[in-house]
């Protein structure tokens, strides 16, 4: 049968809408639960129409063993840093400059960020050109390992 008006506006005004007792419709129950709640079950149908492909693993996730994780440290930091990793006996001294081993502090790549006062030589696996370019501009020398 086919309807004028939804049935909810002729029902409007009435206590439990057509419901029989306003207890039989209260709670998430009624609905059938919460959320996704019985999809594989109960809310079937609304799962193959709305969302087919919910269930199942898609895609390819790589072993986290295969994944590079290079830690970086900024030009900034080891120009701060050059008299205390000094003192510490992580750095060394070649005449006037100061020689820092970033592996020996644990990182693994140098970038530019920061300004670089005073000529170091800086040893690493790898350089940013923004690194490379400020190292030498202040008088350095970037050795790549």
């Amino acid at each position: 049968m086919i309807r004028k008006t939804r049935k909810i506006n002729k029902m409007r005004g009435s206590r439990s809408i057509g419901g029989g007792c306003t207890k039989k419709r209260r709670g998430a129950g009624h609905k059938g639960g919460k959320g996704k709640a019985g999809l594989g079950k109960h809310h079937w149908t609304w799962t193959v129409k709305n969302d087919p492909n919910h269930f199942g693993k898609y895609g390819f996730k790589r072993p986290q063993k295969m994944t590079n994780k290079i830690k970086p440290v900024n030009i900034g930091y080891l120009d701060d840093n050059s008299e205390k990793l000094l003192a510490k006996g992580i750095a060394t001294k070649e005449g006037d400059t100061i020689v820092i081993d970033v592996t020996d502090l644990g990182y693994g790549k140098v970038l530019g960020k920061g300004n670089l006062l005073k000529p170091l030589i800086i040893k690493s696996p790898a350089f940013s050109a923004s690194a490379e370019d400020k190292i030498q501009e202040a008088g350095g020398e970037a050795i790549k390992l």
